[in-house]
């Protein structure tokens, strides 16, 4: 279906894109340094289903949808930006103790699942960055368009999930060390949170 230099440009491609910041990295990375690496995984597993998700709506031409309907895409920017308000105001008001809490409660692995799952689909520009990516590695002469694009996503979610875990794993060992500091806790959740609220004002203000 892909001869060995499509795979390698695609895979290295994918990697600078893994890399470069951007807010799904940025989130990983914010929330390993709080919660530890466990949390920065679950939270990566949570963006690559997401990933499925924009992977199937490229295959099936839904993401087309968001490029040409302002209405869709000002809607679910919104969201995705209404929800890192949400992260942010919780950050700003969590203290030393409870930095991998919600509202007394400790996170599950779940919730920390949710919330890369609910990141990453609240974007429309993911959606729209797959429709504009994938499909300049596919080539409809030597095999079904749709199995390609399927081909190539699974792909994408495998290196990203590669590439965010190492980066929860090394800003995740932060969090031991901020754990012994209730000063650098706090400044830490107040940090997470400007960011939280940076990535919505970014996301809510974003052209398609």
């Amino acid at each position: 279906m892909f001869s060995v230099d499509i795979i390698l440009a695609f895979i290295t491609a994918s990697t600078l894109l893994a890399f470069a910041p951007g807010p799904d990295n940025i989130f990983v990375l914010t929330q390993s340094a709080m919660n530890g690496p466990r949390a920065g995984i679950l939270i990566t597993l949570g963006l690559c289903t997401g990933l499925i998700v924009h992977t199937l709506a490229v295959a099936a031409g839904v993401a087309a949808i968001f490029q040409v309907s302002a209405m869709a895409f000002t809607a679910l920017k919104v969201v995705g930006a209404a929800y890192l308000l949400y992260l942010a105001w919780g950050a700003f008001r969590a203290d030393a103790q409870a930095i991998d809490t919600e509202n007394g409660r400790r996170l599950s692995n779940a919730a920390f699942y949710r919330r890369g799952i609910i990141m990453n689909i609240t974007n429309p520009k993911v959606a729209i960055f797959f429709l504009a990516f994938l499909p300049q590695f596919t080539h409809p002469e030597t095999a079904n368009v749709s199995l390609q694009v399927f081909a190539l996503g699974a792909v994408f979610m495998l290196v990203s999930l590669l590439c965010f875990s190492l980066i929860a794993m090394l800003s995740g060992a932060l969090s031991q060390l901020l754990r012994r500091s209730p000063e650098a806790q706090t400044r830490l959740n107040r940090l997470a949170g400007g960011v939280f609220a940076i990535l919505a004002v970014k996301l809510v203000t974003s052209e398609r």
